[in-house]
């Protein structure tokens, strides 16, 4: 039985009590994880805030080197890697390899970013009394970062954290999720072997709610990164005081499919990978989908097709496509929702039962603008097809609601797609795709309800680091 303690000052720490970790699939026992008291908080803050004296005179050449070394021995790992991230977190295999082949590419982009971290000069004699002098600015790492990360990316959502904070020259507590942070201690072995200084990454996992609460109030923690829900999101930001915040919040990711939108088969295709890939619990996962009537029924059609070739079963099994749902009571709560919807008039076209812990991939038609499955976030395998007579419409739906992170448009039509482009009330505009399209280098957030900031390892650099003005006076 794996015992994982807490990872404080480069040293891997026993702490008072553990926890169970159970496999959200078979309900096996996969380790005792240790639960982080107020000291070892504590502890771990002080830790990172003398750690940053060393972090932030470290070249960027040696920053870039230890981040480059992270993904060179996950790389070596790799295997064994996505076996923990299908283990701990119901992710199948060939999703959890998907996300190491990503986090491994982030590392990477995190030790090239290290070496562009620069200013730029302003030219004084542009203002008048300005003449004779020379400025310039220069970004300096803020000091210590606050991580706290989900469980559905375990592995590369730490990476956006811990690239950018490292890169930058700051040192970083990272919480992960209780559900999967075997991952999150797995990394911290790598950065311990690639030579980062002890105390720089300090990774305690616990109670939630009181290490997040200690991390955003210290005044020693000066940034905090999270992704979650829009709950915590929003007490982080109200708690947090003049620290600057990036948050990853929900979605209810759309997709808008135009009379005209090119190869319909294909299209069918890529939005069943983008709507059911690790159950649909993925913050741009497709889950509405607005369709032009001419093209509706055959649209759905060739959906539930590809639906109904979804193997769902052990998330080891290498061809297994469709796996648990992190929770009992997320699955629940899924099921519910559908039950709420099918009551209100709405037909269930594939799916909506059990198989063992697995909730079927499901498929939803006629269902009311505000019920749950189509308002809300559901974070299951769970999409809903409406049918709408333009792009104007879609596009008002697709803006009817509390989040912005991404959405997609498939057209054959520049006026339209510029259009979605202009109009959509989101962070990302995919055209021609499905919103859940994500490489790790682009900026990457939502407005409303989905949050504030960009990831994206140069746009969170940006965020982790304080902008200074130098002003040379030669006169």
């Amino acid at each position: 039985m794996l015992l994982q303690h807490l990872y404080i000052n480069g040293q891997w720490r026993e702490a008072k009590s553990y926890t169970t970790l159970l496999s959200p699939y078979s309900e096996e026992t996969i380790a005792q994880v240790a639960i982080a008291s107020e000291q070892d908080v504590e502890d771990a803050v002080e830790g990172a805030a003398e750690a940053f004296k060393v972090m932030r005179k470290m070249p960027a050449h040696e920053r870039s080197c230890i981040l480059a070394k992270v993904a060179e021995l996950l790389e070596e790992r790799k295997d064994e890697a996505a076996e923990q991230i299908a283990k701990e977190a119901a992710k199948p295999l060939k999703a959890a390899k998907a996300e190491v082949d990503r986090t491994i590419e982030t590392y990477r982009f995190a030790a090239e970013e290290a070496k562009r971290i620069q200013g730029e000069t302003i030219p004084m004699d542009a203002a008048a009394g300005g003449e004779g002098r020379i400025a310039y600015t220069v970004k300096e790492p803020v000091g210590v970062v606050g991580a706290i990360t989900p469980f559905n990316f375990p592995m590369n959502l730490v990476a956006h954290k811990l690239g950018p904070a490292i890169a930058a020259g700051n040192t970083i507590v990272l919480k992960p999720a209780g559900q999967t942070p075997l991952s999150a201690y797995l990394i911290a072995e790598l950065f311990e072997k690639a030579g980062l200084p002890k105390g720089a990454l300090q990774v305690i996992s616990g109670n939630g709610k009181m290490i997040g609460d200690k991390l955003v109030t210290d005044s020693r923690v000066k940034h905090i990164t999270f992704t979650g829900s829009p709950k915590v999101g929003t007490g982080i930001r109200e708690k947090a005081g003049l620290k600057g915040v990036t948050l990853e919040l929900g979605s209810n990711a759309a997709v808008i499919i135009d009379k005209e939108p090119g190869d319909l088969e294909a299209i069918a295709e890529r939005v069943t990978a983008g709507a059911y890939s690790y159950q649909g619990q993925v913050c741009i996962s497709v889950q509405r989908v607005y369709v032009h009537e001419e093209i509706a029924e055959s649209f759905t059609k060739l959906l539930t097709e590809k639906v109904s070739k979804l193997r769902t079963g052990d998330p080891s099994d290498p061809n297994t496509d469709v796996s648990a749902l992190i929770t009992e009571e997320d699955t629940q709560r899924v099921r519910d929702w559908i039950q709420e919807a099918k009551a209100e008039g709405a037909k269930v076209v594939i799916g909506g039962e059990m198989e063992g812990r697995v909730l079927k991939p499901t498929i939803l038609t006629h269902v009311p603008l505000s019920a749950k499955v189509s308002c809300q976030e559901v974070f299951g395998p769970v999409v809903v097809v409406h049918s709408v007579n333009s792009v104007t419409e879609a596009i008002q739906l697709v803006n009817d609601s509390m989040y912005g992170l991404q959405a997609g448009i498939f057209t054959q039509n520049i006026n339209d797609a510029m259009k979605a482009a202009d109009t959509l009330e989101v962070g990302g505009v995919m055209i021609n795709d499905i919103p859940t399209f994500r490489v790790d280098h682009m900026p990457y957030g939502g407005v409303k309800q989905s949050g504030f900031g960009r990831e994206g390892i140069k746009y969170a650099l940006d965020a982790m680091t304080e902008l200074k003005l130098v002003v040379i006076n030669r006169n």
